[in-house]
Order: structure tokens, then C-alpha cells, then sequence
């Protein structure tokens, strides 16, 4: 991402974005969807806290990112897909369809990024669960380091990452979201939602609270992908949570695209 489009985003991000609502469109998204989306949704944007955790990459930390209606509504959306298999064998992340919730998380995300692309930059939303038999995840960057996936006619590669949870278990152990190549903030204002007890070392760990999310840059000026922006899911010892993913590509994912790598259509 370009720096002024950088530049946009930190000052979007902190005057914070103004309460709104959308009334929900009047195409629903198939008898499941409606099912759980009450007939009377209005799409309202929270007065959401932000906190710049680095500038070079621009990593910022979002406190009530998303709603409870939200919250509930995806826990909904995920609950008979993840609870269909045991966890060991069964689904570790999902894609979910777009209906009215989706879209108004989407056009949060969109005016939190300035507006400068639209939804069809974005890939379909995932939710992704960790419980203490989920195996770890291996450290990775969002962005593709294979040429094919980055092309243009692809989409493009992934600008920028937007992690927030959708539901923490009380009685969570770990879990954690580490970036180590990332220097962890030293204030202790920061203890809240960031691990103060981990080895400098071990760079910046997000603890897994409800409702917050992580949003970062993945790519140079250059377009190339940043190694700072290395992360990993670590291990839940206790408990269980569930993460939203939303990705913004460079470029325009057509449905023909969505239909190849299996997406649903927008």
C-alpha cells in the first residue's frame, strides 16, 4: 500500500470512526442466513477505542471492533459447520457467506482503510477456531510469497490483515495472536491487551479478548511483502476462541476468481 493511503488510515483511525446505521438490504442470503439475522437489523458502527501499536509496518490495535449483535450473530454462522466433525478431524477454519452483518463489518473495514478500495478487493470473510486440540500454527505472513496466487487477474496480493475475535471463552489459557519480529509496545498501559510478561525476544503477543481486533499493513511501498508482519496463532491450553479474518487484496477479485480458489460469490 502506498504511503498516503498509510497516512489515511492512521488519521481515520485516530479520529475514530462516527456511530452509523444501514438499514438491512432487502436480498437475504438463503433460509440459514435469514434465520439468524433478525428481520429488524440495523447495520450500527461502534465508537470503536484505536491504538497505534507501530507506524513501520502500520500495525494499529482496534478495542470493540465488533459488536455483540455481530459477535453473536457469526458465532451463529460458524456453530453448526465447526460442530459437525470432531475438532480434531473436522473444519479448523470456514469461509462464510456475505448477507447484512458481513456487509456492514465490510464497510466498517473499507471506511477504517479510507475508502481506498471496495468490497470487491475484499476476499470472503473466515472464521477460524482454536481449542486445545487444534494443532499450532507455524509462523507465516498473510501475504503470498508465490508469484501465482499475486498476480494481477488473481487479484493481487494481500494488502493488509484485519484479525478481530469473535468469541473468547472465560476460562481461556493462552491463545494468544505472537508477531515476533515485531517490538512489543513497553508502556504498561498496554498489559491489557498485550502479554507484558514474554521476553523481548519473543516480540509482541495480542492477548484474545473479545471484540478487538489486530489490523496491519502485509506490503512495502515496492508492493513487496514485509517479513515484520510474520504471525502465528499460539496454542490454547484452555478453552476455546474464535477469530474473523478479513483480507484486502491490491486488486479486483472477480467471481470467476472466488469460484477457483472455492470463495462464495459477492
Amino acid at each position: 500500500m502506498k504511503s498516503s493511503s498509510s497516512l489515511l488510515i492512521v488519521v481515520a483511525a485516530l479520529f475514530g470512526l462516527a456511530s452509523g446505521e444501514k438499514e438491512q438490504p432487502e436480498d437475504t442470503p438463503g433460509a440459514a442466513q435469514a434465520a439468524i439475522i433478525s428481520d429488524n437489523f440495523v447495520c450500527q458502527h461502534p465508537p470503536y477505542k484505536v491504538q497505534l501499536v507501530s507506524t513501520s509496518p502500520l500495525v494499529i490495535y482496534l478495542k470493540g471492533f465488533l459488536t455483540e449483535a455481530e459477535r453473536t450473530h457469526l458465532k451463529a454462522v460458524g456453530k453448526s459447520t465447526f460442530n459437525s466433525t470432531p475438532t480434531k478431524t473436522g473444519p479448523h477454519s470456514i469461509y462464510i457467506p456475505r448477507d447484512a452483518v458481513v456487509e456492514c463489518i465490510e464497510e466498517r473495514t473499507l471506511a477504517f482503510q479510507g475508502y481506498a478500495s471496495s468490497h470487491t478487493h475484499l476476499e470472503p470473510f473466515q472464521l477460524d477456531r482454536h481449542t486445545p486440540d487444534t494443532a499450532p500454527d507455524e509462523p507465516q505472513p498473510d501475504w503470498f510469497a508465490d508469484q501465482s496466487y499475486r498476480l494481477a487477474e488473481n487479484g493481487g496480493n494481500r494488502i493488509s490483515s484485519l484479525h478481530a475475535l469473535v468469541h473468547v471463552a472465560p476460562d481461556i489459557a493462552d491463545g494468544g495472536i505472537n508477531f515476533p519480529l515485531l517490538n512489543a509496545p513497553r508502556d504498561e498501559h498496554w498489559c491489557d491487551v498485550v502479554n507484558c510478561d514474554g521476553a523481548w525476544e519473543e516480540g509482541v503477543t495480542f492477548r484474545p479478548v473479545e471484540g478487538n481486533a489486530v489490523y496491519w499493513e502485509n506490503l512495502d511501498a515496492d508492493g513487496s511483502g514485509r517479513e515484520e508482519v510474520v504471525k502465528r496463532g499460539l496454542p490454547v491450553a484452555k478453552g476455546e476462541k474464535i477469530g474473523l479474518n478479513i483480507w484486502t487484496r491490491q486488486g479486483v477479485l472477480s467471481n470467476e476468481i472466488r469460484e477457483k480458489y472455492g470463495y462464495p460469490s459477492v
